[in-house]
């Protein structure tokens, strides 16, 4: 085989990608990918024998796994460079620190080209673990460890750090290259979710003292006839630069995917500019960007590999790339990007294609549902409400996703959906109308966001005096596609949740003895067919 990856949901046959990745990565990028895990895991063992992390090896070891996460970078020459700096800095570290004797391959390892790192990249990839349960600890923690570095890097670009989290992050990537005992290794997941927590709690403080805390905000799914540029991707510090740069110059700005949700920041509304959301989850851009006609910014994970007919319209930055498109440079010494040439671009460019009308509420994060408190409490008191039922996480092509929109559909009417991610686009713009002036669907958000659940979760146990998180009527239907929904569910794992269903399969990475500790612990499950599922966790 040229590759082996397993790390997403739409893993060919839910086994794993052998030859080229369902994503579009080739079998080199996938390769080049292992071997720069098997870089960060060797600074990391450096790094944790010198006793120290300083900023730039935090720096570089959280942007260097969120390269590697699903959607993020299909560029051998950008992976080729970070390994290569990965490589200097390993010896900075190991020289300054005087790191020697008996050290692991990883942190030895060295190649001056990239034929080489090509060469020593079918060495270091997941099947290099032979025993299938250590290796599934081991990628489960890995995986977990991404998502924590997406969520690390996005804090830090707003100025908000917790320097735990860079030592755990190489406590746990280190641990992989040691023989642990198997109670090790699940001690070392358990406490990925409790570091997922402090990381999503620590970029919900960047987002909402930077931002404001999102409000219900209905926002615009419809277009104007201006020229315009689309912002994909999660990254809310280049939504704001990009929306003050075209301030003024006639050109609007739409968001897509995962920024849907900078609608419901304070910050944002006061540009008149900032008009609307164009289309659905991030999986549809192939056609989504075609129709939309003006240049694209594709800030954070979640690209599909451009079509032809739009490529030349397309821009990247900070770690997303792809060969051939255009990228926007890191920020000058004033701490900004210059979206100049976008902005340039778009005048050329016909207004967006209409594609739906009407509009659709969101901005149910914590603050604003803890100003509801008094209202849904009283409504579950009365009995209008039910159940709450969490379907957050991803979207994603597979037509078993389906199901999350047929399972919304058939929920009963005293039902409320909480919801963060781009799972919601299965049932955001459906008319589920409301109980009592609640909406059915209360969107928190991101899947960056997902921290709101838990504290909406831990708020209502509070008020309703209980002693168990699981005692509340809460179930949890969620849907994952890449690493970031993996470190959620841990961090769930970590606040007690128990019962969650996940789909629309378990992931593959999960062998079937790791699989069971999870079901016999923690209750976790699959998903069947929607009026089963229906009985199971509704009743």
């Amino acid at each position: 085989m040229s590759m082996f990856c397993y790390q997403c949901q739409e893993t060919a046959k839910n086994g794993g990608c052998t030859v080229n990745g369902v994503c579009g990565k080739k079998g080199d990028t996938a390769n080049l990918q292992d071997l720069l895990i098997h870089t960060v895991k060797g600074i990391s063992y450096i790094v944790e024998k010198a006793g120290t992390v300083d900023g730039e090896v935090a720096d570089y070891i959280t942007r260097a796994l969120f390269t590697t996460v699903t959607n993020v970078s299909f560029d051998d020459d950008q992976l080729v460079a970070i390994i290569a700096r990965g490589l200097e800095l390993r010896e900075e570290i190991r020289r300054r620190y005087n790191v020697n004797g008996v050290l692991p391959d990883a942190a030895t390892w060295t190649a001056d080209s990239k034929e080489k790192m090509l060469l020593k990249a079918v060495s270091v990839g997941v099947l290099s673990t032979e025993n299938e349960d250590v290796r599934s600890l081991r990628e489960l923690l890995v995986y977990g460890i991404k998502g924590i570095a997406a969520y690390t890097d996005h804090a830090a670009v707003l100025g908000f750090e917790d320097k735990s989290i860079y030592r755990f992050m190489v406590e746990g990537m280190a641990s992989t290259l040691k023989k642990l005992s198997v109670d090790e290794m699940i001690a070392l997941v358990l406490k990925a979710g409790e570091v997922a927590v402090t990381a999503m709690a620590t970029l919900d403080k960047a987002n909402t003292e930077t931002y404001g805390n999102p409000e219900i905000t209905t926002v615009n799914i419809g277009v104007r006839n201006n020229p315009a540029i689309l912002i994909s991707g999660h990254d809310l510090k280049d939504m704001e630069e990009l929306l003050k740069q075209t301030e003024g110059t006639g050109v609007d700005v739409y968001t897509h995917g995962e920024m849907l949700p900078a609608h419901y920041y304070p910050a944002f509304k006061k540009y008149g500019h900032f008009v609307g959301n164009y289309g659905n989850a991030w999986w549809l851009q192939d056609r989504e960007f075609e129709t939309f006609n003006g240049p694209v910014v594709m800030t954070t994970n979640c690209l599909v590999p451009p079509k032809a007919s739009y490529i030349d319209r397309v821009f990247t930055t900070g770690n997303v790339a792809f060969p051939g498109v255009k990228t926007i440079a890191p920020r000058n010494k004033a701490g900004e990007k210059d979206f100049s040439q976008v902005i340039a671009l778009a005048k050329t460019c016909a207004a967006p294609r209409e594609i739906e009308t009407g509009s659709i509420v969101g901005g149910f994060a914590h603050e604003q549902v803890f100003a509801l408190a008094d209202k849904v409490v009283e409504a579950v008191k009365s009995g209008a409400v039910k159940k709450f039922v969490v379907m957050a996480g991803c979207d994603g092509r597979q037509k078993g996703r389906d199901y999350y929109g047929d399972f919304a559909k058939a929920l009963p009417q005293d039902n409320i959906i909480l919801t963060a991610g781009c799972a919601k686009y299965r049932y955001n713009k459906l008319d589920l109308g409301d109980i009592g002036g609640i909406p059915r669907v209360l969107d928190a958000g991101q899947c960056n966001d997902s921290f709101s659940l838990a504290l909406i979760a831990l708020k209502l146990k509070e008020v309703f005096e209980l002693e168990d998180i699981n005692e509340l009527p809460i179930v949890y239907n969620i849907a994952w596609y890449e690493q970031k929904a993996v470190t959620v569910l841990l961090a769930l794992l970590h606040l007690g949740v128990k019962n969650i269903h996940l789909g629309p399969t378990l992931p593959a990475f999960l062998s079937p003895a790791v699989a069971n500790v999870l079901v016999e612990t923690f209750g976790i499950g699959g998903i069947g067919e929607v009026e089963e599922d229906m009985k199971l966790m509704i009743g």
